[in-house]
């Protein structure tokens, strides 16, 4: 059965996505069985894929209202390049209104796990990319993982959001999902020559110990282009620094989940 995990993190701008497109990208190089489900209603993680947003018809909003099956709206990601390993479940902004529809809807806050169900045995890896707030959408992506991964960027006021977010959490695993917990702390837009990125590092070691990946995902120009190109990094500039970091990253998810890896691309 698949193992699900939701990037999360209340605070935008942090590589949620591009840590999502990339990750799941990087786990198909390694032979992967591999799905990403767009839960953000801005979309960008679709659009991140090459996917046209605007023209889909379906997205994950018709499967959590009841009115489609996650198989039937999912897209394969550059199976010629990929192999068929890694496939998208699309949004765009139509995921706005289902908050308020999910109000009155019975299992509200289990309605994408229990779409998700139907789908875990096909897959080694689920990945929710989760809207920058604390809103129901989060809630059912949290309520519906085993696990979270938090992208934490180097940046002054990057441990301020983290307490509110431990704190959701803790609630989720009270009230909802007993059995979530954290699948680590991932560095983003890390730049070496700032010494407010290494004081962040250091702190977020020292609080969070052995949780910390040991991969850093640092500032890269490829790695901000390759949305505009529709392509994960590694099929964009396989040698960009963004594109190394985020294979390194699959391979220690790999490993930490008892797994092995194929030899690096």
């Amino acid at each position: 059965m698949g193992k699900v995990i939701c990037v999360a993190n209340q605070k935008g701008g942090v590589g949620k996505t591009t840590t999502v497109i990339n990750l799941a990208a990087s786990l198909a190089v390694n032979q992967m069985k591999t799905l990403f489900i767009d839960f953000d209603p801005q979309g960008n993680a679709t659009s991140g894929v090459g996917v046209d947003k605007e023209e889909i018809k379906e997205t994950i909003y018709n499967a959590i209202i009841g009115e489609s099956k996650i198989n039937d709206i999912s897209i394969q990601v550059e199976p010629e390049s990929l192999g068929g390993y890694l496939t998208v479940v699309p949004s765009n902004s139509e995921l706005t209104g289902a908050e308020i529809e999910l109000i009155h809807l019975e299992r509200r806050e289990w309605r994408l796990k229990d779409a998700i169900q139907a789908v875990r045995d096909q897959y080694d890896y689920i990945f929710i990319d989760c809207p920058p707030s604390l809103s129901l959408l989060t809630v059912n992506a949290l309520a519906a993982s085993d696990s979270v991964l938090v992208p934490v960027q180097c940046e002054y006021y990057a441990m301020e959001g983290l307490g509110q977010l431990k704190r959701t959490i803790s609630l989720i695993k009270q009230r909802l999902n007993p059995e979530l917990s954290i699948e680590g702390y991932l560095l983003t837009m890390f730049d070496s020559r700032n010494n407010i990125c290494h004081m962040v590092a250091n702190e977020l070691r020292n609080y969070f110990n052995s949780e910390v990946f040991e991969t850093i995902i640092y500032r890269n120009v490829r790695l901000a282009e390759c949305p505009s190109h529709g392509k994960p990094a590694l099929l964009y500039d396989v040698k960009s620094i963004g594109a190394r970091s985020y294979i390194s990253l699959a391979q220690e998810l790999i490993a930490r989940n008892g797994g092995r890896t194929v030899e690096e691309v």
